[in-house]
């Protein structure tokens, strides 16, 4: 990090001279520096680089860990860390839901800050979960399907979000996205210069070959709704790399393979749909050309509906008068209007889709739901902009700038100058330039701007120039609105950035968002799952999708969309906004404006005239004076009380004014004042007093430390001296029994003597009579020995030194004891049961690899044994178990210093993670590849050598060993049945058993569509045969890379037919002309990419008819 400039001072409000001159050159010479973070009391400026700056790295990171503000330079870090810190109550305030308020002009940096807050927060509360990771791909995935390239601005977001990040203590529990207003007129026209949402071309760039024919996608230079362009060859490998992040993105999150591959397919049918030409017959009846015939049967294929119903949806609208239905058809520019609404409201339900799923894999676990989490939200909002033409999303956008200023007004410059007021504070009032004039201007009922488009909208005869006028003559004299003297309906509107002149065409049909009635009955009985969902799903009053389960509804209503969806665009903007700002008013604000030095988008050049507007509309000269000589802070005496009442070290503390007093003489604080029920604090005495409390708190820290090791010294003086005289009684008994030994064996030895000298004077004894042979014993009397139970040794009494105890003799203490360890123990023994069945039903088969296990995996083994298998192996040793007590993995690793244990965890989608790493994989062998080349986070080190088995020729565990065993004999079996090719369908089923869990296999064989089915046949066939042609290879190479069952569009071969027709069309017309490309050319199509690899068994018609 670049060295403060003694000269540049890091907080504004502590210049001596403040004018528009000393401002600029403060800001420019720190730009100059690389300085591009400065504060102005509690808020930050940071200006964009539009280069690399050293200043987000891991070791910047730990420096702004829990650190003061004037200990470090301004950075966002720190702004992350405060918000963290206060909303955990560890500063001046009591916990409390925080909001970071990022605003500026589109280019200034906002989305870029927004990454950096979250990657920051989430560091600050990084815990033993996969949430963190999952809230960090957010980011990316809302990036690509929600930003594009303007003229302004390379990454521009083309909607609004509000991300909400729930805690409970310090631990996220879960997130929420909130988005607003997206633009989803980008997708059918872009201004010169500028481009569609960016994961249209990242899925040229992305998208392989092969899985291109899948999708129904073509060169990108052949679709209309991305302008004929493309990029150069730099640009496209960038786009690659995004595709692949966003890919990641979709597995970490948790989506379905199913269902990115059916959102991919909608966006090539959205693209195919713009390549839709129409030209009136003779009867004046819209027929689709010759041309553009092949792109609605693809369109009609990517959306899973009939082409003849997606056609007259096109080109006609069905009326209900008195019972009678009415067939309107279109003329050729409403049948383009309803294509283009089509592709709009399609795009942005699948945008509205993808939020609607990432707060659902997010939200906070169902136990969650009784306990209270705290939040911290961040506003990434659209940035103010002025174009050449402004639109209806221009002026959307322009407004929750202006909504945003005012809540920045009123923290910053209204709420403390009333508040002083009512306190009785001596304050000379500091002027800002109040946008409130213009808000009313826009949101006031009934003569607003927005009021008056949605009663212009519900007239059928209403025209964009009706509106201009009535405009015109409600705001005549209002010193925001200008009287514009043009052909063209346009107005102007004075912002609080600057004047904006606004082209009203299309601001009609935009607020109404109209598409035609039947299209919402044809996709909800779209074979394509998440299709139907989409149209099933209700909008809330905020714009909000809600998506409910799929159900195949009558075309019984002939609304527009549902009954929700009545309202306008306008209006449901104005409620979202509605909801927004109260969130925020209800939250403690954390400020970040954002600055573009230049509109080239250049490093190291500052355009003076271009900053210091940006300066001057933000307010920043009137924002330093308030921090300078405004009280931020301002508690009532309660609050203030019950934090910092511990100053005084007296209990029962009355809340009142005096005891606030008697607080602050006990601190080195100056500069406060006092009102008549709260207290006036500069922004600096939040640091100083938090320091205060924290002194505090280090002091109890050392007296219960000193108490603690008194106590427990003072008993272990009391054990010592009891076991010191157990000792010595020990001791004195043992001398006492030696004695009394002693005595008896002296005793004993005497006596023995007077035997022995008794035996010699006796006469040699007579001999005794034999006796008789004993006769043989029965046979139950020799069993009846055996019989006889062996009695237990009688126990030797207990020393002395181990004392009885009242628990010693207690039957129900010894009973709750063994009754718990015996629970314990089958708890442990129940879960390593589940993890078994679990690994048995779902796993087994994917790790196997030709009949046997992989090397690096050992089953179930403990930690303990992972370890001892790798003690003497060489550095990066590696192997996988199965955990014990969950449902996963554990990679055990021989590290530098010792064994290392990383969790895997499964996805429900089915991917493998790292806990920790922001990678997903779709098998466990793609995992063990990846990690051979890429270090585990935190200590980089890759995997070199998998530790083996103990034996080479058998497995080593024998849940692995009858694993394998009972594979290996299903796979000859069913090697034995595949030699007959009459009897596919056997070969399906039973190879179909090894990749499904048997309690799914039933469920699952319907909802496979037929033409699915013969295409899974063949590979099935040719896997189990071993017999790989060269049609087989080149189809399924993606197939064998990630070593699954490949998931295929369900219309695939209708798509296939149509991309033959186009390429007909083409061969027979090879250069391409659209209308408005200039006569632009564009190349043929390569022919290798619609050679026919496999020839469907099933085609669309009959796949209807078996349905």
């Amino acid at each position: 990090m670049c060295a403060a400039v003694p000269t540049t001072p890091e907080d504004l409000a502590t210049l001596s001279q403040l004018d528009e001159t000393a401002l600029l050159d403060v800001l420019s010479n720190r730009f100059r520096h690389n300085q591009i973070y400065t504060y102005i009391g509690d808020i930050l400026v940071a200006i964009n680089p539009f280069k690399y700056l050293a200043l987000y790295e891991k070791s910047v990171a730990e420096k702004y860990k829990t650190c003061s503000k004037h200990s470090l330079p301004p950075h966002l870090f720190a702004v992350a860390d405060r918000a963290y810190r206060s909303m955990l109550g560890r500063l001046a305030t009591g916990p409390k839901n925080q909001c970071i308020v990022i605003s500026g002009e589109s280019g200034a940096g906002k989305t870029e800050s927004t990454k950096l807050l979250l990657r920051q927060i989430m560091e600050l509360c990084k815990g033993n979960s996969q949430l963190e990771q999952q809230v960090l791909q957010v980011n990316p995935l809302l990036e690509a399907f929600g930003n594009a390239q303007t003229v302004m601005n390379d990454n521009s977001s083309r909607f609004g979000k509000y991300i909400q990040l729930r805690f409970h203590n310090t631990a996220v529990k879960g997130a929420k996205i909130n988005e607003y207003l997206l633009e989803k007129s980008r997708v059918v026209r872009q201004d010169e210069g500028e481009k569609n949402f960016h994961i249209f071309y990242y899925m040229f760039a992305g998208i392989s070959a092969a899985d291109q024919e899948v999708y129904g996608l073509l060169d990108p230079k052949f679709y209309r709704y991305l302008n004929h362009k493309y990029g150069a060859d730099e640009t496209i490998q960038q786009w690659k790399t995004k595709y692949h992040e966003v890919c990641n993105a979709l597995d970490m999150v948790g989506f379905l393979e199913q269902e990115q591959v059916d959102m991919m397919t909608i966006l090539a049918g959205i693209l195919s749909l713009g390549n839709i030409i129409f030209e009136p017959q003779d009867n004046g009846i819209l027929k689709v050309t010759d041309q553009s015939k092949g792109w609605l049967k693809a369109a009609a294929g990517q959306f899973g509906v009939e082409e003849e119903e997606l056609l007259k949806c096109l080109i006609c609208t069905m009326a209900v008068t008195r019972g009678e239905s009415i067939q309107r058809y279109h003329s050729k520019q409403q049948a383009e209007d309803a294509r283009d609404s089509i592709a709009k409201v399609a795009y942005g339900r699948v945008f509205g889709w993808i939020v609607s799923k990432i707060n659902q894999l997010l939200a906070p676990k169902e136990d969650m739901d009784a306990v209270e989490l705290r939040e911290i939200g961040i506003l990434d909002i659209f940035g103010f902009e002025n174009f050449a033409v402004n639109r209806y999303e221009q002026m959307c956008i322009n407004l929750a700038n202006e909504q945003i200023q005012y809540f920045f007004n009123h923290h910053i410059f209204l709420m403390q100058q009333n508040e002083y007021k009512q306190e009785g504070l001596e304050w000379e009032t500091i002027t800002f330039k109040d946008n409130k004039a213009i808000l009313d201007l826009f949101l006031a009922k009934p003569l607003g701007v927005f009021s008056l488009l949605d009663e212009q909208s519900a007239f059928p005869q209403a025209t964009d120039r009706t509106f201009v006028d009535k405009l015109n003559s409600s705001f005549k004299g209002n010193p925001h609105f200008k009287i514009d003297r043009s052909h063209s309906p346009v107005f102007t509107v004075i912002h609080y950035a600057g004047k904006v002149q606004y082209n009203a065409s299309g601001f009609l049909e935009k607020n109404r968002d109209t598409i035609p009635a039947s299209i919402r009955g044809l996709f909800i009985n779209s074979i394509t799952p998440l299709l139907s969902v989409l149209f099933a799903a209700t909008v809330s009053r905020t714009g909000t999708l809600m998506a409910q389960q799929r159900t195949r509804l009558v075309q019984r209503t002939q609304d527009n969309f549902n009954s929700t969806r009545k309202q306008s665009v306008g209006a449901q903007f104005r409620h979202s906004l509605a909801v927004l700002m109260e969130k925020m008013f209800t939250a403690n604000p954390h400020f970040i404006r954002c600055v573009k030095p230049n509109i080239n988008k250049l490093p190291d050049q500052l355009d003076s005239k271009i900053f210091m507007d940006q300066l001057r509309y933000n307010g920043l000269l009137e924002t330093i004076r308030i921090r300078r000589d405004g009280y931020s802070w301002r508690p009532l005496f309660k609050e203030f009380v019950e934090r910092y009442g511990i100053l005084l070290i007296t209990p029962n503390i009355s809340f009142t004014k005096e005891s606030c007093l008697a607080i602050l003489q006990t601190t080195d604080l100056k500069d406060w004042k006092s009102g008549k029920s709260r207290l006036f604090f500069k922004y600096w005495h939040q640091d100083q007093l938090a320091k205060c409390i924290e002194r505090l708190e280090k002091a109890a820290v050392i007296i219960q430390k000193s108490y603690k090791r008194f106590r427990c010294q003072s008993k272990y003086k009391v054990l010592l001296a009891e076991l010191q005289t157990q000792r010595q009684l020990e001791l004195e008994r043992q001398i006492e029994e030696k004695r009394q030994i002693e005595l008896e064996q002296e005793t004993e030895r005497k006596k023995q003597a007077v035997e022995w000298e008794n035996e010699r004077l006796v006469t040699p004894p007579v001999p005794l009579p034999r006796k008789k042979k004993p006769l043989p014993r029965p046979r139950s009397v020799a069993v009846d020995k055996f019989r006889n139970a062996v009695q237990p040794p009688v126990p030797r009494p207990r020393s002395k030194l181990v004392e009885a105890t009242p628990f010693d003799n207690s039957r129900d203490h010894m009973n709750s004891s063994w009754l718990q360890e015996q629970a314990d123990k089958e708890q442990r023994i129940n879960k390593k049961r589940a993890t078994i069945r679990w690994f048995k039903e779902t796993q087994a088969r994917k790790v196997v690899q030709n009949g046997t296990f992989p090397c690096w995996f050992h089953g179930m083994i403990t930690r303990r044994e992972g370890e001892d298998l790798l003690a003497n192996q060489a550095l990066g040793c590696f192997l996988i178990r199965v955990s014990g007590s969950r449902e996963g993995y554990t990679l055990t690793f021989r590290g530098t210093d010792r064994c290392r244990h990383y969790m895997i965890e499964m996805q429900p989608n089915g991917k493998y993670v790292i806990l920790g790493e922001d990678r997903a994989h779709p098998s466990l062998p793609d995992l063990v590849e990846y990690y051979k080349t890429v270090g585990i986070q935190p200590f980089m080190e890759v995997l070199t050598i998998p530790c083996g088995q103990k034996c080479d020729s058998k497995t080593d565990y024998e849940e692995l060993r009858n694993f394998t065993m009972k594979i290996n004999l299903q796979a000859s079996t069913n090697s034995d049945i595949v030699a007959d090719d009459s009897i596919h369908d056997r070969v399906h089923n039973e190879l179909s058993k090894l990749f499904v869990p048997p309690e799914s296999q039933l469920s699952m064989q319907p909802q496979v569509p037929p033409v699915m089915r013969k295409i899974t046949d063949r590979k099935l066939q040719a896997v189990a045969s071993g017999v790989t042609t060269s049609i087989n290879s080149e189809n399924w190479i993606e197939e064998e890379h990630q070593g699954s069952k490949r998931t295929f569009p369900r219309l695939y071969p209708s798509i296939r037919l149509a991309m033959r027709e186009i390429q007909q069309v083409h061969e027979k017309q090879p250069a391409f002309h659209s209308p408005n490309s200039g006569e632009e050319a564009v190349p043929e199509l390569p022919p290798k990419q619609f050679k026919e690899r496999h020839k469907p068994r099933l085609f669309a018609t009959e796949y209807y008819t078996k349905k």
